[in-house]
């Protein structure tokens, strides 16, 4: 398999910043992960919050669980959480996504044409 190929799957479909680890560009792909493992990190810890929040709403109503206790309190505390970090986070994971599959990508291309300018000078000074 090409490494651009190869580069451009593990950033893509594995995870961000493991094809530029797969490509020897451990920085690279060590900045993009932490990136990402923060952003789920926040977006977990936010979620969780909001779970909290709608147990809070369905106790102070009494605590009957029915579905529509648990919709209404969904309903008002998604009215008061922070959409706006969830976006900023979310937008922040697809973009280093991107960035790593375009990267990683970019880097297992010119790998390769590094090793087929190699093959063809051992190639040529063989003949």
């Amino acid at each position: 398999m090409k490494n651009s190929l190869k580069g451009a799957f593990w950033s893509g479909l594995i995870f961000p910043g493991l094809g530029q680890i797969v490509l020897k560009h451990y920085k690279r792909g060590a900045v993009i992960m932490l990136t990402v493992l923060v952003c789920m990190s926040v977006f977990i810890v936010k979620a969780v919050q909001h779970a909290l929040d709608i147990l809070e709403k369905i106790e102070s109503q009494g605590g009957a669980i029915s579905m529509s206790t648990i919709s209404n309190a969904a309903t008002q505390a998604s009215a008061t959480s922070g959409n706006l970090t969830y976006n900023i986070v979310l937008l922040l994971v697809i973009l280093c996504w991107i960035i790593g599959v375009v990267d990683a990508y970019r880097i297992g291309k010119i790998k390769d044409i590094e090793e087929g300018s190699a093959r063809q000078a051992l190639n040529s000074n063989d003949n």
